[in-house]
């Protein structure tokens, strides 16, 4: 009895993870598509940058969940959640930032303006954030790996 009830618990958990996996693959695929979209429309009226940015932040978004599935997947195949792939998600959300940022600022570069300065910070610490996360996967990367 008890063992029938491990398995059927065993069964419902790959079931969940198998359904939120093919949500977030379906959302994923959504966003790409309303990205190419809305991009498409923002070129059709001109608004090459905004659609453009836009796009781009959308694409980096469907890469992060692509990271989520794939440790999904991986989660339900192994019973093992590993780091990597979230270091990774956070270079993807960090980098996704830096190049919003740093589009949508060409229109505000005034050295002295209060916001322009804000976001050199912000700039500047996504980018250690980066170098951060891309240290953390070289130094997981290079440790030894555990037998149970």
């Amino acid at each position: 009895m008890r063992e029938r009830l491990y398995r059927t618990l065993e069964r419902l958990e790959a079931a969940i993870y198998l359904s939120a996996g093919l949500l977030l693959a379906a959302a994923a695929a959504l966003i790409l598509v309303f990205a190419a979209w809305e991009g498409l429309l923002a070129v059709v009226h001109g608004d090459y940058p905004a659609g453009i940015i836009h796009l781009l932040d959308r694409v980096l978004l469907a890469l992060m969940l692509a990271e989520v599935i794939y440790t999904v997947v991986r989660f339900a195949r192994e019973g093992t959640i590993e780091a990597e792939p979230f270091l990774i998600i956070g270079i993807i959300a960090s980098v996704r930032r830096l190049l919003v940022i740093t589009a949508e600022g060409v229109a505000e570069f005034d050295l002295k303006s209060p916001k322009f300065l804000a976001l050199l910070s912000e700039l500047g610490l996504l980018s250690v954030a980066v170098l951060l996360f891309a240290l953390a996967i070289f130094f997981i990367r290079r440790a030894p790996t555990r037998v149970d």
